[in-house]
């Protein structure tokens, strides 16, 4: 597939996907969300990256569904009668399973939050294992303005990461929130001044590339399966992903490295 809508490089294990409509603030529609499904899916399938870095070029991150060109409406659901639309088609065939990858990734998945991070885009900025922003970003759920609820996973994402009284108080105020509220409120990890953003996602995402790979695929594994279940179910989770840690070669390397007073060269494998 060729990319009118993203930039799609690999370089040294970093796998970086650009969303690139900076003139619609990088508005997703159903043929953007069909080009970053490919580009998430090379990096499961190929194997040759080791960590996802999502970011997005201009003065925005993404503005959310792109509302004139199939964004949420397009597609099918756009044939049936105005008195009768189906909102949540497209989440159902594009924005969802988009979601529903990247948190399945077998690699650390970073965002670099360069601006505005609304709807559909705040959800994908707040799904990297690790949030980076600029100071100038902001997260914003403004759904309540248009008539419709959040969407592509921010009910279950939000609450999660800032408390419900923060989360719920947010979506219905449509309330804007600066990239250092958001790092006060456990909703990303880091602010940084804006020209330093994309120094500072390279700079992680070479040293997570150069990581005990699987170990990582266990931890984003085990955090999403242990968000949801009693101590005893996550202790057992955890007992069965260190018997999968415990075989690969990176553990042999880490342990052998550690005796010998050495830094370890994990492979990924």
């Amino acid at each position: 597939m060729s990319y009118e809508h993203i930039l799609f490089t690999e370089v040294d294990g970093v796998a970086t996907l650009t969303i690139n409509r900076p003139q619609v603030l990088n508005a997703l529609h159903t043929g953007v969300i069909a080009e970053m499904i490919h580009a998430v899916d090379r990096v499961r399938d190929e194997g040759t990256a080791r960590v996802l870095l999502l970011t997005s070029t201009g003065r925005a991150f993404c503005s959310g569904a792109d509302l004139s060109g199939g964004g949420a409406g397009g597609g099918e659901e756009s044939k049936l009668p105005r008195s009768a639309p189906d909102a949540g088609k497209v989440l159902e065939t594009h924005f969802n399973p988009l979601m529903e990858r990247l948190f399945s990734l077998p690699v650390p998945f970073i965002t670099a939050v360069n601006g505005a991070a609304a709807g559909a885009g705040c959800s994908y900025a707040l799904a990297g294992d690790i949030v980076i922003a600029a100071k100038s970003a902001y997260f914003l759920q403004a759904f309540v303005n248009i008539g419709l609820v959040p969407d592509v996973g921010s009910t279950w994402l939000l609450p999660r990461l800032a408390g419900k009284a923060r989360a719920q108080a947010m979506m219905m105020l449509g309330e804007r929130i600066k990239a250092e509220t958001a790092a006060d409120w456990g909703m990303i990890y880091q602010v940084v001044d804006d020209e330093a953003l994309m120094d500072t996602a390279n700079a992680l995402a070479a040293k997570l590339a150069k990581g005990p790979t699987q170990s990582y695929a266990l931890i984003r594994a085990g955090i999403r399966a242990c968000m949801d279940v009693t101590l005893t179910e996550g202790l057992m989770v955890e007992r069965h992903n260190q018997l999968k840690a415990g075989r690969t070669a990176d553990f042999a390397e880490g342990v052998t490295a550690f005796l010998q007073k050495r830094p370890a060269v994990f492979t990924g494998k």
